[in-house]
């Protein structure tokens, strides 16, 4: 009975662990989503930002993949509804990274039209 509470706070304390990350990651990319808003100014700040918050989304992808491709469950097969929500989690992850690498080239280009980012 306490080995049931200990894994069940422990996969809690993962699922908050997951959340913080990614609204860690979303902060991070907020000046991408809203290009708009980027003075030339401060896209050196802005890329370097940008840079990190597209890493975490990269290891995310791997984990996502990695869970994928080796499911933990060792003698069982993973639940066809499980491997559905991984594939689509793993195929929106890597459409957002995509597009942020997209938005970052944005802004170097726009960088190095005005000549001061590096």
């Amino acid at each position: 009975m306490k080995r049931i509470k200990f894994f069940s706070l422990k996969k809690e304390i993962t699922l908050v662990l997951v959340i913080i990350l990614w609204l860690i990651t979303a902060w991070l990319l907020y000046p991408l989503i809203n290009l708009d808003t980027v003075g030339m100014q401060n896209a050196k700040e802005y890329l370097y930002r940008s840079a990190a918050g597209l890493t975490i989304m990269i290891i995310f992808f791997g984990k996502t993949v990695i869970d994928l491709l080796f499911p933990q469950v060792a003698l069982k097969r993973m639940p066809l509804l499980n491997t559905i929500f991984l594939t689509v989690y793993s195929l929106a992850i890597a459409s957002g990274i995509i597009f942020m690498i997209v938005r970052m080239a944005v802004i170097y280009v726009k960088s190095k039209q005005s000549g001061f980012l590096f």
